[in-house]
């Protein structure tokens, strides 16, 4: 049975619910992460994923190994391609490499379903090949390295992995910068959102909960070396966003401005695999996520507010 995890990146937006959705589950966990947890019920091994030593003993004992921590902000890594290639590629060998060396459990690996920026359907499940010469970002090919990673140890090694792509995340706790949590502040500070191009760009957006529920799954002996799609299953608009926000809070303008290039054209990813084999499927709908989100960050302005008025 199952008792330890050990979670890299888990102090950050996703992994801190994946924790969350752990330890309510009875697990016993340990955060790799720079950054101290918010959960004090965890436990916390500050390492760098770049150290491989010392990430080697902080996975020791661990029967699972969530790996997490990458630099995901496209903008960072459009700014710095050396230092993301490092840290999402390299860190994904010393991840594999420290499980192996140390004989943890299986690598469950975050991914994301913007691999498919590298493939030519419009219709996409976890079977669509990846087409090399297609045009993408950066960040896309740092994961799908990192899943052919997981696959060679697999193959080399007989390591055992899951890949779980992700969807779009939100929710409580997120960076500030998505679009998502932009219009929510903005709105809440009675500022006008804003959009690039008209606003009919269409993405899949899941609830971070939703997504923390499918990794306690993904600890299912059904998992091991299995790729799962976890998206959220009603495309939504950015304009469709932008009216759900001024529903929940308030009448605030909307502005619209030149579209942003090299923009991804979303695509239809199926989550069939997931409802399948690991009875998974979204359950909090976009307008009740959006509250949830909206409520938190009420909160936390509030709090902020109170704390600079000293």
């Amino acid at each position: 049975m199952l008792e330890r995890v050990a979670v890299t990146g888990g102090s950050g937006f996703i992994g801190g619910h994946v924790v969350d959705a752990l330890l309510a589950h009875g697990y016993r966990v340990r955060v790799l992460d720079k950054r101290m947890p918010v959960q004090p019920e965890a436990e916390w091994v500050p390492v760098d994923i770049l150290d491989l030593g010392g990430l080697t003993e902080a996975v020791r004992g661990a029967d699972a190994v969530f790996h997490l921590a990458a630099v995901s902000d496209v903008n960072d890594i459009f700014a710095d391609p050396a230092a993301s290639v490092l840290q999402n590629v390299q860190g994904t060998v010393n991840v594999l490499e420290a499980a192996r060396r140390a004989e943890a459990g299986r690598v469950i690996f975050a991914s994301t379903v913007w691999v498919y920026a590298a493939t030519s359907g419009q219709v996409v499940d976890e079977t669509t090949c990846f087409e090399p010469e297609t045009d993408r970002h950066l960040y896309v090919s740092t994961k799908i390295l990192a899943e052919f990673l997981c696959r060679d140890y697999h193959t080399l090694y007989g390591r055992p992995y899951t890949v779980l792509r992700y969807g779009i995340p939100y929710g409580p706790r997120m960076r500030d910068n998505l679009v998502i949590a932009s219009f929510i502040r903005r709105a809440l500070s009675g500022d006008p959102l804003k959009i690039d191009g008209d606003g009919s760009q269409e993405r899949s957006f899941i609830y971070v909960e939703d997504l923390a529920r499918a990794h306690v799954l993904a600890l299912s002996p059904v998992a091991e070396n299995r790729t799962f799609n976890l998206d959220g299953d009603c495309p939504v608009s950015i304009r469709e966003i932008a009216e759900t926000v001024r529903t929940l809070i308030g009448n605030v303008s909307v502005e619209y401005g030149p579209q942003r290039p090299g923009d991804f054209r979303a695509r239809t990813v199926r989550i069939e695999r997931a409802r399948n084999e690991l009875n998974w499927a979204p359950q909090v709908s976009f307008m009740d996520g959006i509250q949830r989100t909206v409520d938190w960050y009420r909160t936390r302005m509030l709090t902020e507010q109170a704390v600079s008025a000293g």
